[in-house]
Protein backbone atom coordinates (compact mmCIF):
# COMPACT_ATOMS: atom_id res chain seq x y z
CA UNK A 1 0.00 0.00 0.00
CA UNK A 2 2.65 2.56 0.80
CA UNK A 3 4.42 1.65 -2.76
CA UNK A 4 0.72 2.26 -4.55
CA UNK A 5 0.47 5.63 -2.89
CA UNK A 6 3.84 6.68 -3.72
CA UNK A 7 3.07 6.14 -7.60
CA UNK A 8 -0.11 7.43 -7.00
CA UNK A 9 1.30 10.53 -5.60
CA UNK A 10 4.46 10.82 -8.33
CA UNK A 11 1.43 10.09 -11.00
CA UNK A 12 -0.72 13.26 -9.57
CA UNK A 13 2.25 15.46 -9.03
CA UNK A 14 2.68 17.38 -12.27
CA UNK A 15 -1.03 18.18 -12.03
CA UNK A 16 -1.85 19.15 -8.62
CA UNK A 17 1.79 20.46 -7.84
CA UNK A 18 2.79 21.57 -11.15
CA UNK A 19 6.25 23.06 -11.37
CA UNK A 20 7.15 25.37 -14.63
CA UNK A 21 8.38 22.17 -16.37
CA UNK A 22 5.48 19.75 -15.44
CA UNK A 23 3.34 23.29 -16.57
CA UNK A 24 5.01 23.46 -19.78
CA UNK A 25 4.82 19.99 -21.12
CA UNK A 26 0.99 19.61 -20.00
CA UNK A 27 0.56 23.03 -22.28
CA UNK A 28 2.64 21.22 -25.16
CA UNK A 29 0.15 17.92 -24.70
CA UNK A 30 -3.34 20.31 -25.04
CA UNK A 31 -1.32 21.95 -28.27
CA UNK A 32 -0.78 18.35 -30.06
CA UNK A 33 -4.18 17.76 -28.79
CA UNK A 34 -6.20 19.99 -30.18
CA UNK A 35 -4.14 19.52 -33.16
CA UNK A 36 -4.83 15.88 -33.14
CA UNK A 37 -8.64 17.00 -33.09
CA UNK A 38 -8.69 19.78 -36.19
CA UNK A 39 -6.73 16.89 -38.40
CA UNK A 40 -9.22 13.83 -38.02
CA UNK A 41 -12.44 16.38 -37.97
CA UNK A 42 -10.66 17.54 -41.61
CA UNK A 43 -10.26 13.74 -41.96
CA UNK A 44 -13.85 12.58 -41.54
CA UNK A 45 -14.97 15.63 -44.01
CA UNK A 46 -12.37 14.80 -46.65
CA UNK A 47 -13.77 10.95 -46.40
CA UNK A 48 -17.38 12.31 -47.25
CA UNK A 49 -17.93 10.84 -43.76
CA UNK A 50 -19.88 14.20 -42.18
CA UNK A 51 -22.91 12.35 -42.06
CA UNK A 52 -21.57 8.64 -40.76
CA UNK A 53 -23.33 9.39 -37.70
CA UNK A 54 -26.24 11.43 -38.92
CA UNK A 55 -27.46 11.96 -35.17
CA UNK A 56 -25.83 13.35 -31.79
CA UNK A 57 -25.79 12.92 -29.43
CA UNK A 58 -25.96 9.54 -30.24
CA UNK A 59 -24.69 8.54 -33.83
CA UNK A 60 -28.22 7.52 -34.66
CA UNK A 61 -31.79 7.91 -33.57
CA UNK A 62 -31.59 4.04 -32.98
CA UNK A 63 -27.94 3.75 -32.15
CA UNK A 64 -25.68 5.17 -29.44
CA UNK A 65 -22.49 3.94 -31.25
CA UNK A 66 -21.73 3.36 -34.30
CA UNK A 67 -23.86 1.14 -36.91
CA UNK A 68 -24.76 1.41 -40.41
CA UNK A 69 -26.63 3.74 -41.41
CA UNK A 70 -29.12 4.44 -44.81
CA UNK A 71 -26.51 6.32 -47.27
CA UNK A 72 -23.55 5.17 -45.47
CA UNK A 73 -21.04 2.95 -45.51
CA UNK A 74 -19.90 1.49 -42.22
CA UNK A 75 -16.49 2.52 -42.98
CA UNK A 76 -18.26 6.16 -42.59
CA UNK A 77 -19.71 5.76 -39.89
CA UNK A 78 -16.89 4.56 -37.84
CA UNK A 79 -14.67 7.31 -39.26
CA UNK A 80 -17.56 9.85 -38.08
CA UNK A 81 -18.26 7.85 -34.41
CA UNK A 82 -14.46 7.26 -34.34
CA UNK A 83 -13.70 11.17 -34.08
CA UNK A 84 -16.27 11.87 -31.57
CA UNK A 85 -14.62 9.10 -29.59
CA UNK A 86 -11.59 10.94 -29.63
CA UNK A 87 -13.15 13.75 -27.40
CA UNK A 88 -13.23 11.86 -24.18
CA UNK A 89 -9.05 11.93 -24.04
CA UNK A 90 -9.29 15.71 -25.32
CA UNK A 91 -11.60 16.28 -22.18
CA UNK A 92 -9.12 14.41 -19.50
CA UNK A 93 -6.25 16.23 -21.45
CA UNK A 94 -7.54 19.55 -21.00
CA UNK A 95 -9.29 19.01 -17.89
CA UNK A 96 -5.98 17.91 -16.66
CA UNK A 97 -4.22 21.46 -17.94
CA UNK A 98 -7.11 23.48 -16.10
CA UNK A 99 -6.59 22.16 -12.76
CA UNK A 100 -2.63 22.45 -13.17
CA UNK A 101 -2.99 25.70 -13.99
CA UNK A 102 -5.10 26.73 -11.03
CA UNK A 103 -2.61 25.09 -8.85
CA UNK A 104 0.31 26.33 -10.48
CA UNK A 105 2.26 29.26 -7.87
CA UNK A 106 5.16 29.89 -10.11
CA UNK A 107 6.14 33.14 -7.14
CA UNK A 108 3.94 31.71 -4.59
CA UNK A 109 0.69 32.69 -5.62
CA UNK A 110 -1.75 31.92 -8.84
CA UNK A 111 -1.34 33.29 -12.22
CA UNK A 112 -5.03 34.72 -13.63
CA UNK A 113 -3.38 34.52 -16.98
CA UNK A 114 -2.26 31.27 -17.13
CA UNK A 115 -5.48 30.09 -15.27
CA UNK A 116 -7.82 31.96 -18.11
CA UNK A 117 -5.43 29.89 -20.38
CA UNK A 118 -6.15 26.87 -19.19
CA UNK A 119 -9.83 27.22 -18.63
CA UNK A 120 -10.27 27.88 -22.27
CA UNK A 121 -9.09 24.28 -22.87
CA UNK A 122 -12.20 22.31 -21.46
CA UNK A 123 -14.43 25.68 -22.26
CA UNK A 124 -13.45 25.05 -25.43
CA UNK A 125 -13.88 21.08 -25.73
CA UNK A 126 -17.45 21.68 -24.63
CA UNK A 127 -18.15 24.55 -26.98
CA UNK A 128 -16.65 22.52 -29.55
CA UNK A 129 -19.10 19.84 -28.77
CA UNK A 130 -22.26 21.59 -29.06
CA UNK A 131 -21.19 22.96 -32.28
CA UNK A 132 -19.96 20.27 -33.96
CA UNK A 133 -23.79 18.77 -33.06
CA UNK A 134 -25.00 21.67 -34.44
CA UNK A 135 -23.24 21.01 -37.82
CA UNK A 136 -24.59 17.17 -37.83
CA UNK A 137 -28.33 18.63 -36.78
CA UNK A 138 -27.79 21.09 -40.07
CA UNK A 139 -26.87 18.42 -41.95
CA UNK A 140 -23.48 20.12 -42.91
CA UNK A 141 -24.45 23.46 -43.74
CA UNK A 142 -21.30 25.24 -44.77
CA UNK A 143 -21.54 28.28 -42.34
CA UNK A 144 -21.29 25.96 -39.46
CA UNK A 145 -18.59 23.88 -40.53
CA UNK A 146 -16.49 26.78 -41.11
CA UNK A 147 -17.39 28.34 -37.30
CA UNK A 148 -16.26 24.84 -36.45
CA UNK A 149 -13.16 25.02 -37.53
CA UNK A 150 -12.63 28.70 -36.93
CA UNK A 151 -13.18 27.83 -33.05
CA UNK A 152 -11.18 24.94 -32.96
CA UNK A 153 -8.59 27.42 -34.67
CA UNK A 154 -9.10 29.74 -31.60
CA UNK A 155 -8.73 27.03 -29.00
CA UNK A 156 -5.46 26.06 -30.63
CA UNK A 157 -4.16 29.40 -30.23
CA UNK A 158 -5.07 29.71 -26.54
CA UNK A 159 -3.22 26.30 -25.81
CA UNK A 160 -0.06 27.75 -27.82
CA UNK A 161 -0.10 31.27 -25.66
CA UNK A 162 -0.69 28.54 -22.62
CA UNK A 163 2.79 26.94 -23.46
CA UNK A 164 4.89 29.64 -24.64
CA UNK A 165 4.19 30.99 -21.22
CA UNK A 166 5.00 28.41 -19.45
CA UNK A 167 8.51 27.45 -21.09
CA UNK A 168 8.95 30.87 -20.36
CA UNK A 169 9.01 30.22 -16.93
CA UNK A 170 10.67 27.01 -17.09
CA UNK A 171 13.35 28.86 -18.70
CA UNK A 172 15.68 30.39 -15.84
CA UNK A 173 17.84 32.03 -18.21
CA UNK A 174 15.61 34.71 -19.50
CA UNK A 175 16.66 38.44 -18.70
CA UNK A 176 14.53 41.17 -18.38
CA UNK A 177 15.55 43.33 -21.49
CA UNK A 178 13.24 43.81 -24.55
CA UNK A 179 15.06 42.24 -27.50
CA UNK A 180 12.95 42.92 -30.93
CA UNK A 181 12.08 45.80 -32.52
CA UNK A 182 8.35 47.71 -32.13
CA UNK A 183 7.93 47.81 -35.63
CA UNK A 184 8.64 44.07 -36.26
CA UNK A 185 6.33 43.10 -33.49
CA UNK A 186 3.56 45.10 -35.16
CA UNK A 187 4.23 42.81 -38.45
CA UNK A 188 4.14 39.75 -37.02
CA UNK A 189 0.80 40.97 -34.97
CA UNK A 190 -0.26 41.50 -38.80
CA UNK A 191 1.21 38.73 -39.82
CA UNK A 192 -1.25 36.68 -37.14
CA UNK A 193 -4.38 38.48 -38.48
CA UNK A 194 -3.70 37.60 -41.91
CA UNK A 195 -3.17 34.25 -41.12
CA UNK A 196 -7.17 34.14 -39.30
CA UNK A 197 -8.11 35.44 -43.03
CA UNK A 198 -6.81 32.92 -44.68
CA UNK A 199 -7.72 29.97 -42.96
CA UNK A 200 -11.56 31.49 -42.77
CA UNK A 201 -10.73 31.91 -46.32
CA UNK A 202 -9.96 28.31 -46.34
CA UNK A 203 -13.13 26.73 -45.29
CA UNK A 204 -14.99 28.98 -47.66
CA UNK A 205 -12.82 26.99 -50.10
CA UNK A 206 -13.60 23.39 -48.77
CA UNK A 207 -17.82 24.80 -48.38
CA UNK A 208 -17.20 25.62 -52.19
CA UNK A 209 -15.45 22.27 -53.93
CA UNK A 210 -16.77 19.23 -54.03
CA UNK A 211 -14.87 17.49 -50.55
CA UNK A 212 -17.95 19.53 -48.06
CA UNK A 213 -18.77 16.46 -46.23
CA UNK A 214 -21.11 14.49 -48.07
CA UNK A 215 -22.45 14.68 -51.70
CA UNK A 216 -25.70 15.46 -50.94
CA UNK A 217 -24.81 18.84 -48.57
CA UNK A 218 -25.63 22.22 -49.22
CA UNK A 219 -22.44 24.21 -50.38
CA UNK A 220 -20.93 28.16 -50.73
CA UNK A 221 -23.28 29.44 -53.30
CA UNK A 222 -19.56 31.16 -54.98
CA UNK A 223 -17.44 30.51 -57.63
CA UNK A 224 -14.86 27.53 -56.84
CA UNK A 225 -12.21 29.21 -58.94
CA UNK A 226 -12.81 32.93 -57.32
CA UNK A 227 -12.61 31.43 -54.02
CA UNK A 228 -9.78 29.48 -54.41
CA UNK A 229 -8.11 32.78 -56.17
CA UNK A 230 -8.67 34.95 -53.43
CA UNK A 231 -7.46 32.46 -50.93
CA UNK A 232 -4.41 32.23 -53.42
CA UNK A 233 -3.82 36.12 -52.90
CA UNK A 234 -4.13 35.73 -49.62
CA UNK A 235 -1.14 33.15 -48.88
CA UNK A 236 0.76 35.50 -51.49
CA UNK A 237 0.60 37.95 -48.93
CA UNK A 238 0.95 36.24 -46.34
CA UNK A 239 4.19 34.79 -47.49
CA UNK A 240 5.30 38.70 -48.33
CA UNK A 241 4.80 39.52 -44.52
CA UNK A 242 6.58 36.65 -43.70
CA UNK A 243 9.42 37.30 -46.13
CA UNK A 244 9.99 40.50 -44.60
CA UNK A 245 9.88 39.87 -40.85
CA UNK A 246 11.92 36.80 -41.01
CA UNK A 247 14.88 39.37 -43.23
CA UNK A 248 13.91 42.16 -40.49
CA UNK A 249 14.70 40.20 -37.49
CA UNK A 250 17.76 38.79 -39.08
CA UNK A 251 19.54 42.24 -39.75
CA UNK A 252 18.25 44.04 -36.77
CA UNK A 253 20.18 41.02 -34.67
CA UNK A 254 17.09 39.73 -33.07
CA UNK A 255 17.71 36.87 -30.51
CA UNK A 256 18.31 33.75 -32.20
CA UNK A 257 14.98 32.13 -31.10
CA UNK A 258 12.95 34.58 -32.94
CA UNK A 259 14.93 34.25 -36.41
CA UNK A 260 14.72 30.48 -35.52
CA UNK A 261 10.55 30.67 -35.57
CA UNK A 262 10.61 33.03 -38.86
CA UNK A 263 12.64 30.35 -40.27
CA UNK A 264 10.45 27.81 -39.40
CA UNK A 265 7.60 29.46 -39.80
CA UNK A 266 8.34 30.55 -43.38
CA UNK A 267 9.38 26.76 -44.33
CA UNK A 268 5.83 25.39 -42.69
CA UNK A 269 4.21 28.71 -45.03
CA UNK A 270 6.06 27.33 -48.23
CA UNK A 271 5.60 23.84 -48.39
CA UNK A 272 1.57 24.59 -47.52
CA UNK A 273 1.42 26.87 -50.75
CA UNK A 274 3.42 24.76 -52.61
CA UNK A 275 0.48 21.79 -51.61
CA UNK A 276 -2.11 23.96 -52.07
CA UNK A 277 -0.84 24.64 -56.21
CA UNK A 278 -0.37 20.59 -56.38
CA UNK A 279 -3.81 20.01 -55.25
CA UNK A 280 -5.66 22.52 -57.15
CA UNK A 281 -3.41 21.53 -60.58
CA UNK A 282 -4.24 17.75 -59.88
CA UNK A 283 -8.03 18.43 -58.96
CA UNK A 284 -8.48 18.25 -55.46
CA UNK A 285 -7.39 14.83 -54.42
CA UNK A 286 -8.70 14.04 -50.95
CA UNK A 287 -5.56 12.66 -49.47
CA UNK A 288 -3.52 15.75 -50.44
CA UNK A 289 -6.42 17.82 -49.28
CA UNK A 290 -6.33 16.47 -45.96
CA UNK A 291 -2.52 17.02 -45.90
CA UNK A 292 -3.28 20.81 -46.82
CA UNK A 293 -5.85 21.11 -44.19
CA UNK A 294 -3.33 19.84 -41.78
CA UNK A 295 -0.46 22.00 -42.58
CA UNK A 296 -2.98 25.01 -42.14
CA UNK A 297 -3.03 24.09 -38.80
CA UNK A 298 0.82 23.60 -38.10
CA UNK A 299 1.36 27.09 -39.71
CA UNK A 300 -1.15 29.08 -37.87
CA UNK A 301 0.86 27.12 -34.85
CA UNK A 302 4.07 28.26 -36.02
CA UNK A 303 2.64 31.57 -36.97
CA UNK A 304 1.68 31.61 -33.10
CA UNK A 305 4.68 30.27 -31.88
CA UNK A 306 6.75 33.53 -33.68
CA UNK A 307 4.15 35.98 -32.43
CA UNK A 308 4.74 35.56 -29.11
CA UNK A 309 8.53 34.81 -29.46
CA UNK A 310 8.80 38.53 -30.79
CA UNK A 311 7.12 39.54 -28.05
CA UNK A 312 9.69 37.73 -25.35
CA UNK A 313 11.75 39.55 -23.16
CA UNK A 314 14.94 38.05 -23.60
CA UNK A 315 18.64 38.68 -23.65
CA UNK A 316 19.81 41.65 -25.43
CA UNK A 317 21.81 40.25 -28.33
CA UNK A 318 25.47 42.32 -27.97
CA UNK A 319 26.77 41.10 -31.58
CA UNK A 320 26.69 44.28 -32.97
CA UNK A 321 27.30 46.76 -30.33
CA UNK A 322 29.89 44.85 -28.63
CA UNK A 323 30.65 44.43 -24.74
CA UNK A 324 29.65 47.66 -22.68
CA UNK A 325 32.21 48.87 -21.65
CA UNK A 326 32.75 50.58 -18.14
CA UNK A 327 33.25 54.70 -18.50
CA UNK A 328 34.88 55.71 -15.22
CA UNK A 329 33.25 58.63 -13.56
CA UNK A 330 34.65 61.79 -13.34
CA UNK A 331 35.86 62.60 -9.92
CA UNK A 332 34.99 65.89 -8.48
CA UNK A 333 38.39 68.44 -8.02
CA UNK A 334 39.24 68.76 -3.84
CA UNK A 335 38.33 72.37 -3.72
CA UNK A 336 41.52 75.05 -2.30
CA UNK A 337 41.63 75.28 1.45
Amino acid sequence: MPDLKSRVAAWTRPVLEPTPVSMRRLALAGVIADTVIMSTGAAVRLSASGLGCPDWPQCSTADVVASKNAGQTLLNTWIEFGNRLLNFPLVVIAVLIFVAAWRFRPDGRRRRDLVWLGAAQPLGVVAQAVIGGIVVLAKLNPVTVSVHFLVSAAVVAAAVALHMRCAALADPAREPETTVLRDLQVIAAALVAVTCVMLAAGTVVTGTGPLAGDAGVPRYQLSLEGVTQLHADIGWLLAGLSIALVLGLRLSGAPRRAVQAGWIMLAALGSQGVIGYIQYFTHLPAGLVWVHVTGSVLVWIAVLRLFFTVRERGPVNTARTGPAVAVPSRQPEPLDR
